[in-house]
């Protein structure tokens, strides 16, 4: 309706012409959240913007330690939503609303040359929302008359055209360096590393895959080997097994034949020589049973005749020589039949004649003793003769 105004939310409407109900000092009357009655040329309307405004701020200042520096800041304000504030701010800004942000900035500009005026670069730099917080504190009365209300004030930057900033920052700035370029030299030794491990990885599995596919192949070759040879190795052990049982066969034929020559030579053989040599060894025994036999009677003899010659000196009283020989024939004959008896016992002598043969040697022998026997009875008559007798 043409007489009928209805302010945007972020709006006040003024309507002045007509004294306030609410308010008897207020010479306008103030409508937000709903429209009204403006009655033409009583009555006027104007609106004052409650948005949100925001104001930059670009001040030099001087902290106590004398270093200047351009601090920037913005300010986040608008106007109170209450009506004293609506009412403030439309006494003042109503008709300059654009510059408002312009005339809010150099109440704040004030405000931080004052207070960074009382601080030293480290603390500005090191507290900047303590900075801000007092500003807002610092301006807050005279805000509120001009029915301003500051949401938000933040320092965005501080600006150090003296250097001051910068070698202060140094060390600093240096320790950051070296620890950003150990930290690099770590993060290159770390990627070397892992870079390493995995070649070391890849090279291994390349090197079992490698070795596993070598084992495959082998295993394929000696398979295919195998069963080219199968045919040749089965044939050779055929052959084998032949010559094994021809081996064995052979064994068994040299080993009967062994056999029958133990049979039919050897044992035979040692049987013919052992018949010999018993038959020898009995044709041995035989002859010197005979011989020790023989030599016996020899002796029994030459006794006999001893003591026949012996009866005889004893008879022959006056014949001394005869005696004496006799004597000397006693006792020189058992010598003579023992050294014949040893003589045959130890000698290998062959009768061939036998028992006849043995009698003949030792009717020999006794006949010799008794040509010895007579030598010494003639020698009785003439003595000097009984050595040549006796040597002959």
């Amino acid at each position: 309706m043409l007489f009928w105004h209805v302010p945007a939310p972020n709006e006040a409407l003024l309507v002045s012409g007509s004294r306030s109900r609410e308010d008897d000092d207020l010479q306008f009357r103030i409508v937000t959240g709903h429209g009204c009655f403006v009655l033409p040329v009583k009555q006027r309307a104007r609106t004052l913007s409650l948005a949100l405004r925001e104001s930059e701020i670009v001040e030099d200042c001087v902290t106590i330690q004398g270093v200047r520096l351009t601090i920037q800041a913005v300010a986040a304000f608008k106007v109170g939503d209450d009506p004293t504030s609506i009412a403030n701010a439309a006494r003042r800004f109503l008709t300059e609303q654009d510059r408002l942000e312009e005339l809010v900035g150099r109440i704040f500009a004030g405000h931080l040359r004052s207070i960074v005026g009382a601080l030293t670069v480290e603390q500005l730099i090191r507290e900047r929302d303590l900075v801000a917080q007092e500003v807002k504190e610092a301006s807050h009365s005279e805000m509120e008359k001009l029915g301003i209300v500051v949401d938000a004030l933040q320092i965005q930057e501080i600006v150090d055209k003296s250097g001051y900033i910068d070698h202060l920052a140094a060390p600093h700035a240096a320790a950051v360096a070296s620890q950003a370029r150990i930290a690099a030299a770590q993060a290159d030794r770390e990627a070397v590393e892992k870079e390493q491990e995995a070649a070391a990885l890849k090279a291994a599995y390349e090197r079992e895959t490698a070795i596993k596919v070598a084992g495959f192949a082998a295993e394929t070759e000696q398979a295919r080997a195998s069963a080219a040879q199968a045919g040749p190795l089965a044939e050779a052990r055929a052959t084998q097994e032949v010559i094994e049982q021809q081996t064995a066969l052979a064994r068994r034929q040299a080993e009967l034949a062994d056999q029958e020559l133990e049979a039919t030579v050897r044992r035979p053989a040692d049987a013919e020589a052992y018949r010999l040599r018993t038959l020898a060894d009995a044709k041995r025994d035989q002859v010197k049973a005979e011989a020790e036999a023989g030599a016996y009677a020899l002796l029994e003899h030459a006794r006999s005749q001893a003591e026949a010659n012996e009866l005889r000196a004893a008879s022959l009283r006056g014949g001394n020589q005869e005696l004496i020989a006799a004597n000397q024939l006693i006792d020189v004959l058992p010598a003579l039949v023992e050294a014949a008896a040893k003589g045959l016992a130890g000698s290998s002598l062959t009768v061939l004649n036998g028992t006849s043969g043995l009698n003949e040697m030792l009717t020999g022998l006794v006949g010799q003793g008794l040509t010895i026997f007579e030598a010494l009875k003639a020698a009785t008559a003439h003595p000097a003769d009984v050595p040549k007798q006796l040597s002959a």
